[in-house]
């Protein structure tokens, strides 16, 4: 992110939805959908492979940290990091607990994780290779073997499964309404004034 950058922070889970339905249409540089399109799909897989509501929820909202930045162009070809995974993480901490706000926080040390396997790393985008560089690059096998077992790590490595697999155009998805109810489920209730 840029120093000028303006940011998009929602202050209710009305904001979010509608930065997802308005920033979201943009496309996602580097790759072929829009954000909302690949939060769409990403959420589909999740739900169709039984995962938990949580894990829904931080299945569709794992890349938020890229729709507040208000900044143009696509980070990585300026060899940026934009660390969308941590902003995002911490905005939701606003509404959810760490059963969504981890495996969010987690998913690009996910894909490090994962691309300790050079077969996983040749599939990833052209756009995620880049951006694993400016990442700190794959982990070494034995810290991907730890990655694992650390709290929320699994439910992050599937996430970051889901993430890579939910970036193809005109692929179904049901809409953002489908997926709110489960997102006013698992938000915290809101505290006393």
């Amino acid at each position: 992110m840029t120093p000028s950058a303006t940011l998009w922070l929602p202050e209710d889970l009305d904001g979010l939805r509608a930065l997802l339905r308005s920033r979201g249409l943009q496309r996602y540089t580097g790759e072929p959908v829009s954000h909302l399109e690949h939060a769409l799909q990403c959420a589909d897989l999740a739900q169709r492979a039984g995962a938990s509501k949580a894990l829904v929820v931080a299945a569709l909202l794992h890349d938020v940290g890229h729709l507040i930045d208000g900044a143009a162009g696509t980070p990585s070809l300026e060899g940026i990091d934009d660390r969308h995974e941590q902003r995002g993480a911490e905005l939701l901490a606003r509404w959810f607990g760490p059963d969504v706000t981890e495996p969010v926080r987690l998913h690009v040390d996910a894909k490090r994780a994962l691309a300790a396997d050079p077969r996983y790393l040749r599939a990833l985008s052209e756009d995620s290779q880049r951006s694993l560089t400016l990442q700190g690059g794959p982990l070494e096998a034995a810290a991907a073997a730890r990655f694992v077992l650390r709290p929320f790590g699994a439910d992050a490595i599937a996430l970051r499964r889901w993430d890579d697999a939910a970036k193809r155009p005109g692929r179904a998805a049901p809409p953002l309404e489908a997926f709110w109810p489960l997102v006013r489920d698992c938000a915290r209730p809101a505290r006393a004034a």
